[in-house]
């Protein structure tokens, strides 16, 4: 296989990261290879990784030194920060312009960046709709993406900016036993649509851009797997699971109010996604998404595939 076909992927023992090195290492005719990055190359994953055949090499998302020297010769560039571990957007976008300066430097054909919405379009700081969150932002873990896709265009990374949506698998920490013992999914979204995906395909679906050659470059691919209800969602969840799932709809401030680390973010994600359905729903084409990743999954295929994951 040709060194251009290099895919520097960054995160690859992540879900995102991980789906995109074995959809490639799945597909090796393709005449792509994996140059799986990460901070830890002892880890179980990388070694699982390492075992089918990528290149595992270590680097460092707040050394912009590394990245450069990690996606040197490298045909494409998989990049992705996680706010979740840092809790800070003025970190992670340092991290997402280390990217986007390293590939340049490196001379890489084409970069996707996995990033989300700037919320502040829809509803901006002054708009009491929804509390403003560290002072300049209204869902953080949103915004501070969709504002670093510029770092992309500054830097001159020729860039492909695949927007996600809600991944299924946030679900395994959602489902709950209430105190009468029945399972419960809490979210504050009423009726409205809730646009989701498998992590595992937003990295096929990554592998999908690169599959298409130069034909993305400088477009926004939005994806999700489908767009449900949530009282759809539970009703697979308790066919799947075998017992009851019911849905308890809240207003986002309480959801807000419930005290865990980013619960106000996430109140106020939620809060986004269904005041502005319409808008978040109808930018992720999904007959386009199954163009690049006819695989995808549907929801009760995945909750099928995960059931015991939900551990209840």
């Amino acid at each position: 296989m040709s060194d251009g076909k290099v895919i520097a992927v960054v995160g690859a023992t992540g879900t995102q990261g991980g789906g995109l090195a074995r959809a490639i290492l799945d597909d090796p005719e393709e005449g792509f290879t994996v140059r799986a990055l990460t901070r830890n190359p002892d880890s179980d994953a990388a070694h699982a990784l390492a075992e089918r055949g990528a290149d595992v090499v270590q680097a460092d998302l707040d050394d912009q030194a590394s990245l450069a020297t990690a996606f040197a010769g490298a045909h494409g560039v998989f990049g992705v920060t996680n706010y979740w571990e840092v809790f800070s957007v003025q970190r992670e976008q340092a991290q997402a312009a280390n990217i986007a300066r390293a590939s340049v430097e490196a001379g890489v054909h084409h970069v996707i960046w996995s990033t989300l919405e700037d919320t502040r379009k829809w509803i901006p700081l002054h708009d009491d709709r929804m509390p403003t969150l560290a002072e300049n932002y209204k869902v953080p873990h949103f915004d501070g993406k969709g504002e670093a896709d510029g770092l992309f265009a500054e830097a001159g990374a020729p860039t492909t900016y695949l927007a996600t949506a809600f991944f299924w698998e946030s679900l395994f920490g959602m489902v709950a036993r209430g105190d009468d013992g029945v399972l419960a999914l809490t979210l504050p979204m009423g009726e409205a649509r809730l646009p989701g995906i498998a992590g595992e395909d937003v990295g096929r679906t990554a592998y999908g851009v690169f599959e298409r050659g130069d034909e993305l470059i400088g477009s926004r691919v939005a994806i999700a797997g489908e767009h449900l209800r949530v009282f759809e969602m539970v009703a697979t969840l308790s066919e799947v699971l075998g017992e009851e799932v019911r849905y308890q709809d809240v207003p986002p401030e309480v959801f807000r109010s419930f005290g865990f680390p980013g619960a106000d973010d996430i109140g106020n994600m939620f809060q986004f996604k269904h005041d502005f359905e319409d808008d978040y729903v109808g930018a992720r084409d999904l007959d386009v998404v199954r163009s690049l990743n006819p695989e995808l999954q549907s929801f009760e295929d995945w909750a099928r595939a995960n059931k015991d994951r939900f551990g209840v």
